[in-house]
């Protein structure tokens, strides 16, 4: 992973950031989970408010890329990536909705976890699916901040989600396309 270093000796490859009411259990756990798959120092950052120039009310969704834009401006100096983790709906035009973006010059990204229960859909709630969703969405979203794009491959983590069905068909692993892409980025040591 590459560390930036902000002349205190003191850095973080990436910080998971809850941004409005999402559950502390899930930025713990995807912090976890992103520092076993990139093998690299991820902390927990401190909660941000949602900002009130994302929501758009006609569609009673958040458009991700006003969350970025703050997540930028929060972001601390000894931290590489950052990435927020909101339970509100996200949209990016003209997609009707977004599990996530990424702003790979920024930074940082950001996911949703409300599309990813199976009680969205009217489904009975299944907690492991869940956290399997959030950690594939999390780590596809550091994937882009690191430079890497949608990859065709439709099991690598880095393919496009367009349903769910696509989230849970990828899971959380790279295909050796993209593992070595992180390589040459010089940002992945497995």
């Amino acid at each position: 992973m590459v560390k930036r270093d902000d002349g205190n000796g003191a850095s973080t490859d990436i910080m998971v950031v809850p941004v409005g009411t999402v559950d502390n259990e899930v930025a713990v756990e995807l912090a976890a989970a992103l520092a076993e798959v990139f093998n690299c120092r991820v902390e927990r950052g401190e909660r941000l408010t949602l900002p009130a120039r994302a929501l758009n009310h006609a569609r009673g969704q958040y458009l991700s890329s006003a969350i970025l834009a703050v997540l930028q401006q929060n972001k601390p100096g000894n931290v590489s990536h950052v990435l927020g983790v909101t339970d509100c709906d996200l949209y990016l035009p003209p997609l009707n909705f977004a599990f996530g973006e990424a702003d790979h010059k920024g930074g940082v990204a950001v996911i949703s976890v409300t599309r990813l229960r199976e009680e969205f859909y009217g489904h009975p709630g299944n907690d492991q699916l869940f956290r399997r969703r959030i950690i594939t969405e999390g780590v596809h979203e550091v994937g882009h901040v690191l430079g890497l794009e949608h990859c065709p491959d439709p099991h690598c983590v880095m393919h496009f989600s367009n349903t769910l069905a696509d989230t849970d068909r990828k899971g959380t692993d790279f295909c050796a396309n993209c593992r070595k892409e992180l390589r040459y980025l010089a940002c992945f040591t497995p």
